[in-house]
């Protein structure tokens, strides 16, 4: 073998070696997609929901018709002499397949751990002075949970996530603008949460009214500075890019929720029926609840459920081992002293 041909040791990469390099015969790593799908599909998904917003905007309501299941009960009165009901402490309500007594959330094979969180009405009471702190300790005590799991000397092999992954934040259709307490408590959630607004029973609104509403919130959210999911990255392709911008448009969701069905031109569609007319919920002339739908599930969820492991609870993790770090340092320098 003459030298020229011969290999020297080098710690650059070759070119060859850098570039793609095509296979002489079938090799079967590309079935390595199936083989995670397959273990995705067998352990399911788990996706956990908070409804935030005042007490009758139809929370319970909206997230019944997103999932076309009737998961959450509706404080609704149905009677003029029954008793008023409302959500008077943080709830979290389970839709999981084992054990068996839950509901199951399935669709072409795919199986969803549902976890809605309904919380209190903020802004209900006479004094709202730190009505958030229950939702805001909630959120950091599920990030706290999972820190301790995952710390432990013998981990679970699948620990349970129970970390929020997505926050409905829902706003009143006054059609001025945002509440002083709604911009606190977007502020304070943001940073612990993916917020995503809705103009909450947008029907009640003209399309006037509803356009010139959100054009408001819109400013008023950037002359705040409170930032909303999804956020930017770097890492994003074009087609996210463009897909993120559109979302961008459309927040806050403008939206009708109904769990009947109502007869528009001789078709059952969801909707409600009033005397001025039939509103179809999926209809997006009417309103943005399919936007929001799909959204929420068809191009999102998973990226909700990354970005707040990887976001939001990565930043109360790195907090908390600090935390411990000084702790630690603290106590061996009053024990050496």
């Amino acid at each position: 073998m003459s030298v020229s041909a011969m290999s020297s040791p080098s710690t650059e990469q070759p070119n060859s070696m850098k570039s793609q390099t095509l296979l002489n015969s079938y090799v079967g790593f590309d079935t390595i997609t199936q083989q995670i799908e397959k273990k995705l599909l067998k352990k399911g998904f788990q996706f956990n929901v908070m409804v935030v917003g005042q007490s009758g905007l139809g929370k319970s309501t909206l997230v019944n018709t997103i999932f076309a299941s009737h998961l959450i009960e509706s404080k609704g009165r149905l009677a003029a002499d029954e008793t008023a009901r409302q959500t008077t402490e943080i709830e979290a309500v389970s839709h999981i397949f084992n054990p068996p007594s839950f509901i199951a959330i399935e669709e072409n094979g795919v199986r969803l751990r549902l976890n809605i969180v309904d919380t209190p009405g903020y802004g209900d009471q006479v004094n709202n002075e730190n009505c958030w702190e229950p939702i805001i300790k909630f959120i950091k005590d599920q990030h706290s949970a999972y820190l301790r799991k995952e710390l432990t000397a013998r981990r679970e092999r699948y620990i349970v996530d129970t970390r929020v992954h997505c926050c409905l934040f829902f706003i009143t259709p006054s059609g001025h603008s945002l509440k002083p307490i709604d911009i606190v408590v977007l502020k304070k959630l943001c940073e612990v949460v993916n917020v995503v607004p809705v103009i909450a029973k947008s029907d009640s609104l003209t399309a006037e009214e509803r356009d010139a509403f959100k054009q408001r919130i819109k400013a008023e959210l950037a002359f705040h500075n409170i930032r909303l999911y999804p956020y930017e990255s770097e890492e994003d392709e074009e087609y996210e890019k463009s897909l993120n911008e559109s979302i961008f448009e459309l927040i806050p969701f403008a939206v009708v929720g109904s769990e009947r069905n109502v007869v528009i031109d001789g078709k059952a569609v969801r909707g409600r029926k009033t005397r001025w007319g039939a509103i179809n919920v999926e209809d997006p002339e009417h309103c943005e609840f399919i936007h929001l739908r799909n959204f929420l599930t068809r191009t999102h969820l998973q990226d909700l459920i990354e970005t707040t492991a990887m976001i939001h609870y990565e930043t109360f993790r790195a907090k908390q081992l600090m935390a411990i770090k000084e702790s630690t340092q603290m106590q061996q320098t009053q024990d050496s002293d």
